[in-house]
């Protein structure tokens, strides 16, 4: 309702103490905040739009961040809508946000804010730093225990092992939301270093499969989720930066852990190899549960299976999660499967070793400048051109590269490339997210992305099964599966800004 031009700047005060009754609200006026009552608000209804500003104070509107988190002219058709209403109503007051999630609230740094980033840091070296590594356990159970088991069922133990981690997210992330990161951390290190430890008592395939795939990535989700959403709670503007700082602990521990476990798998064996990586993990999540914080506190509430579909529901929200789970579909082929396919080409066995580590050393710049990048160019921008660059060289260099010198290349570039979206995934579910719903929103983001790494290297082992023993089909599918990505991600950007040059932040 209209605000009446005869009440005073005197008379406002005792309007706001008043609950007289006055005429239905206006529609668009009603729930505007979580704070108020209907009488209180009919009341505030009444000052005229100077006293806006004391309305805004006293009952703040609950802050939809992403519109906050697009810069002018990325607010998509939502945003803009919301916009040309406020703007044809001139005493409509501009939106606040909650105290504490403004992006104005955001520390973006800090002795607490950074001993996340090093807490995360620790936590992604142990959790995804094993997975950049699957391909020396595919290596290892096909010259050693499962070499009667044909390539594409030993793939399962990795793809189940990779699944169960990122499917965690839709439970692990609600968990968050209501309790926050410490129980997660707890207990996910006691899971994860158990599991680790039961794999390296295992010599059966049913045994891998429990041990590595299900226990030991369980506990592991668990701490990754935790420590990836606590940061996402302290940055704002940097908040690509400050994810990609974080994530390169998952790259150094690419490089670290394959040399380690290849060397102590032929100097002590497969058992002790395992049980020395799960004592490191244990102190490096040891800090994790000390340094790992989050800004918000805690709010518990009753598990809503609609929660999880209505973040689907949204056109950039969901287009945005099939990009993900197309790129996520062709991303671990090259780590699975070029140390087979090196061997194949005939490549010494002393610089298919290094393979992996190579991979990973390149992550560590790619999951930090694309970060940097992001925060100043546009996230969906920089993530179109490294999963652009991912697809492109993975049919024009990793097909015909036949020659150790082409390989390695290949390696090079797709190291970069691909650590660039691992860093920049949780930061686009970020900016299009209110923050306060940051864990189911990436938790769902990461299930369904989990079922491209399920079905991914399984499928390619088929291929290459099929083909005998070539490699063809699977490179072919890894890039098309990614440039296929590229385009949807193109679509997710569309639906927000359109085909305009604009920085969607």
């Amino acid at each position: 309702m209209r605000p009446n031009p005869a009440i005073s700047t005197s008379s406002a005060s005792s309007t706001i103490m008043e609950s007289s009754p006055v005429r239905e609200a206006d529609p668009e006026k009603t729930d505007r905040s979580p704070y108020d009552s209907s009488s209180t608000r009919q009341s505030l209804d009444r000052i005229p739009s100077q006293q806006r500003e004391t309305e805004a104070n006293i009952y703040p509107e609950p802050a939809n961040v992403v519109a906050a988190d697009l810069e002018k002219g990325g607010l998509g058709p939502e945003g803009n809508q919301n916009l040309q209403t406020a703007a044809k109503s001139d005493d409509a007051p501009p939106p606040a946000a909650p105290p504490g999630f403004s992006p104005a609230d955001f520390p973006d740094g800090g002795t607490q804010a950074w001993l996340a980033v090093f807490g995360g840091w620790c936590a992604l070296f142990c959790t995804f730093g094993l997975i950049n590594c699957v391909g020396v356990f595919q290596a290892y159970y096909l010259d050693g225990p499962l070499r009667d088991y044909p390539s594409s069922t030993v793939s399962w133990i990795t793809s189940l092992q990779v699944w169960t981690m990122t499917l965690g997210g839709a439970l692990f992330g609600r968990l968050y939301d209501s309790y926050g990161p410490k129980y997660l951390l707890y207990g996910g290190t006691v899971v994860y270093v158990f599991g680790l430890m039961m794999t390296s008592l295992s010599t059966k395939y049913y045994q891998f499969i429990l041990a590595q795939s299900l226990v030991s990535s369980i506990g592991s989700s668990a701490a990754f989720n935790a420590s990836m959403a606590s940061v996402t709670s302290w940055f704002f503007r940097r908040r690509g930066a400050a994810l990609g700082i974080m994530v390169s602990g998952s790259s150094l521990g690419g490089v670290i852990l394959p040399i380690m476990m290849t060397k102590m798998i032929q100097q002590v064996g497969f058992p002790w190899a395992i049980r020395a990586v799960a004592f490191m993990f244990l102190f490096l999540l040891g800090i994790s549960c000390l340094t790992v914080t989050s800004r918000l506190p805690p709010r518990p509430r009753p598990f809503v299976l609609k929660e999880y579909v209505d973040g689907l529901r949204e056109p950039r929200m969901g287009i945005t999660v099939v990009a993900l789970f197309l790129f996520f579909w062709g991303m671990f082929l090259p780590f699975n499967f070029v140390i087979l396919q090196a061997r194949a080409q005939g490549m010494d066995e002393n610089l298919v070793t290094y393979l992996l580590p190579i991979m990973n050393a390149v992550s560590i710049l790619g999951r930090i400048i694309p970060g940097f990048l992001a925060d100043k160019l546009g996230r969906y921008n920089v993530m179109i051109i490294i999963t652009f660059i991912s697809a492109v060289f993975c049919l024009g260099l990793w097909i015909p590269g036949k020659n150790n010198a082409a390989i390695i290349v290949f390696v090079v570039i797709f190291g970069f490339s691909s650590g660039g979206f691992i860093s920049l995934g949780p930061a686009l579910i970020a900016q299009i997210s209110d923050i306060r719903q940051i864990g189911i929103r990436t938790g769902t983001a990461f299930a369904v992305q989990s079922f491209g790494a399920l079905t991914g290297s399984p499928i390619a082992g088929a291929i290459v099964a099929s083909q005998g023993g070539r490699y063809l089909g699977l490179q072919l599918f890894c890039g098309f599966s990614m440039l296929a990505s590229v385009c949807v991600f193109f679509a997710a950007r569309y639906v927000q800004v359109g085909f305009s040059f604009k920085k969607v932040v």
